[in-house]
């Protein structure tokens, strides 16, 4: 195949040929671009004799990209990117519309106090929340900003930490030590690992358990007894006074509360100054 042209092939043709190559097929991008495979067929062929070059291997049971098409592929992916976000950063709209889901302990304890501060640096955005009650509900949910609990590993998926996970012994302002202990089932720490980190051997009995770290430290601000809570999840509880830290160690995790999205998701410097603005105001302002 000889080359016929020299500079730049239309646009057209090379954005066919980026779904053709990621998606693995020519029926796969003319689904995506509502054209027939014969149409993408003549783009790509006008593209690689544009450029003197073969792109796929045509064979009776599909296509394959060449080596010149595996080597050219990653250029084409990262120049339309490019010129995607910076349309975007010169043209696009600012958002009007900031939605976050998460567990509704964590909008409830992170996402309604960093409300003000945030409103007042994007006066324009409005919020949205959608709140599960699973924390697994959330690998399902289609809102793409999210706050999860872990370590920040979840694959295809970019996390800025809000706050680290620390435990520690709370109560009513009433309520000393000695008091029964509220447990709370799951993956956190447990009382007993906390006793091992204290160096105390006894604890007192425990009479209520939770399977939400939100539901033991409401039982805690109502007096029930003493719970191991999530230092950032009570926190406003602790500021107003509803809740008091007993003078004992605390307990630091390797986990935290995150804010997430799909790593593709957030392309323009609009979008990356809303999403700032909103954790710088998670994190406290």
């Amino acid at each position: 195949m000889t080359k016929k042209k020299v500079g730049l092939p239309p646009l057209d043709w090379l954005r066919v040929f980026e779904a053709a190559g990621r998606l693995g097929g020519f029926s796969a991008a003319a689904r995506e671009f509502g054209l027939t495979q014969a149409a993408v067929s003549q783009r790509i062929g006008n593209l690689e004799a544009w450029l003197g070059r073969s792109l796929f291997v045509r064979e009776a049971r599909g296509v394959s990209l060449t080596i010149e098409g595996e080597s050219y592929l990653p250029l084409v992916q990262d120049s339309l990117q490019a010129l995607e976000r910076n349309t975007e950063d010169l043209f696009g709209k600012s958002p009007r519309e900031l939605r976050v889901a998460g567990l509704s302990s964590h909008i409830h304890a992170l996402v309604l106090p960093a409300l003000p501060v945030f409103l007042k640096m994007q006066p324009k955005v409005r919020v949205m929340t959608d709140s599960m009650t699973r924390r697994s509900s959330l690998e399902e949910e289609r809102t793409w900003l999210q706050i999860r609990y872990g370590r920040g590993h979840w694959p295809g998926r970019k996390a800025k930490l809000i706050a680290p996970e620390v435990l520690v012994p709370m109560a009513a302002p009433d309520v000393d030590w000695g008091a029964p202990l509220i447990d709370l089932r799951g993956e956190r720490p447990s009382w007993q690992d906390w006793a091992q980190v204290a160096g105390i051997e006894e604890l007192p009995a425990g009479r209520i358990s939770f399977d939400s770290v939100g539901h033991a430290i409401t039982a805690a601000r109502q007096g029930m007894g003493i719970a191991l809570g999530s230092l950032p999840l009570a926190l406003g509880s602790l500021e107003t006074g509803q809740l008091c830290r007993l003078e004992m160690p605390e307990l630091a995790t390797k986990d935290g509360y995150w804010l997430t999205w799909p790593e593709d998701r957030v392309r323009s410097k609009r979008q990356r100054v809303l999403i700032d603005d909103f954790l710088q105001a998670l994190r406290g302002g």
